[in-house]
C-alpha cells in the first residue's frame, strides 16, 4: 500500500465526499470581495455550491440585475480562484 501525503489524502478524500462543494464555498467567501470588489461583497448575502451551480443571494435588485450581465464572468473569476474548473453556472436569487 502507497503512502499519501497529508494533503493528498485530503483532497482524495474531499474528491469522493459531498464536502467539497461546502469547501469550495467556504473558499469564494473568504476571497469574494476580492474577485468581485466591495460593494458587491458588501450586498452579497449567501454563497453556495450545489452540482457545480454557484447560487448567490442578495436582497438589492439592482445587484441582482448587474449580477445577471455578469454570469460569465463570475464563472472564470471563481473558476481561476479555486484552480478548477468547478462552476458551470450561476443562479441570482
Amino acid at each position: 500500500m502507497g503512502e499519501l501525503s497529508m494533503q493528498d489524502a485530503i483532497q482524495q478524500f474531499l474528491k469522493q465526499s459531498r464536502l467539497k462543494g461546502s469547501i469550495q464555498a467556504l473558499q469564494i467567501e473568504d476571497v469574494w470581495e476580492q474577485i468581485m470588489g466591495k460593494t458587491i461583497a458588501r450586498y452579497t448575502d449567501k454563497i453556495q455550491i450545489i452540482n457545480h451551480t454557484l447560487f448567490i443571494s442578495s436582497n438589492i435588485a439592482p445587484l441582482k440585475n448587474e449580477l445577471l450581465y455578469q454570469k460569465e464572468k463570475i464563472i472564470e473569476r471563481v473558476n481561476e480562484a479555486l484552480g478548477e474548473k468547478v462552476i458551470n453556472d450561476v443562479v441570482i436569487k
